[in-house]
């Protein structure tokens, strides 16, 4: 049985790992031909080699989206190679908790670099393919999925300026979805909790076990299980837009 997504392109961002990885392998498994866009080219080969065994398409796409210039090639090279875009799924990111005071500013610069100024080249770059994928796709709808946190919600001691850029999101989201919506466009917001992914490994050491331990010995979720929310949001039929959608570990109280 062809899977929903048969006949459309997906781009995933932040694909060497953990959520991006795992989305680009589900919107592969519903029959996108998906672009792998990241920095480590070695692990991006590593997962286009595994989707193709498995019978789909996959495009890497060697890429920094900090760098304006590179965010554009990547969205071109996409439609070049594969023929359009129907999806692009902004999930780039970086997590550096600590306190604001006595902060590595350097810190900050990389938040906003790749959390905000990544995620706006590579949306102002899809957003022409995306309209006109909505006019004449398979589908007949379009979708951008900007990845933002709980962190986006609710800012913490600890976590300002990560949540700074994860409130962004949801506000920049929002917004664009007033203005395109109603060209079949969908923009969502996705606000994952606590996932065992490589961000947690990003945070200096000191900061690292004074967050994890806030959150006791909580089961965290998988990189998967956000995976399947975000293909869950783009498989819908066209009538329908999931605008925001929050999920945390089941043992996971804030």
């Amino acid at each position: 049985m062809a899977g929903r997504l048969e006949g459309t392109v997906a781009l995933v961002t932040g694909a060497s790992s953990g959520i991006g990885e795992a989305t680009a392998r589900s919107l592969a498994a519903e029959g996108a031909a998906v672009a792998v866009a990241a920095r480590r080219r070695d692990r991006l080969q590593d997962l286009a080699d595994a989707i193709t065994a498995d019978g789909g398409r996959a495009l890497v796409v060697e890429a920094d989206v900090t760098d304006a210039e590179q965010a554009v090639a990547a969205v071109e090279r996409t439609v070049a190679e594969l023929g359009r875009l129907d999806t692009l799924v902004n999930n780039a990111g970086v997590m550096l908790l600590g306190p604001v005071v006595g902060a590595p500013v350097e810190e900050w610069d990389r938040m906003v670099a790749l959390n905000v100024q990544g995620l706006l080249y590579t949306a102002h770059a899809a957003l022409p393919h995306l309209l006109r994928a909505a006019e004449d796709g398979p589908r007949q709808v379009a979708d951008m999925v900007n990845i933002s946190s709980v962190a986006g919600r609710v800012a913490r001691n600890g976590n300002g300026v990560y949540s700074l850029t994860k409130f962004g999101v949801r506000a920049f989201s929002e917004s664009l979805r007033q203005e395109v919506t109603s060209r079949h466009v969908r923009v969502s917001s996705v606000e994952p909790g606590l996932v065992a992914t490589e961000l947690q490994s990003h945070v200096r050491e000191e900061v690292r076990a004074a967050s994890m331990a806030k959150f006791g010995e909580i089961e965290q979720m998988q990189p998967e299980d956000i995976a399947d929310s975000i293909t869950w949001i783009v498989t819908r039929h066209r009538r329908v837009a999931v605008n925001e959608l929050l999920v945390r570990p089941t043992e996971q109280e804030g």
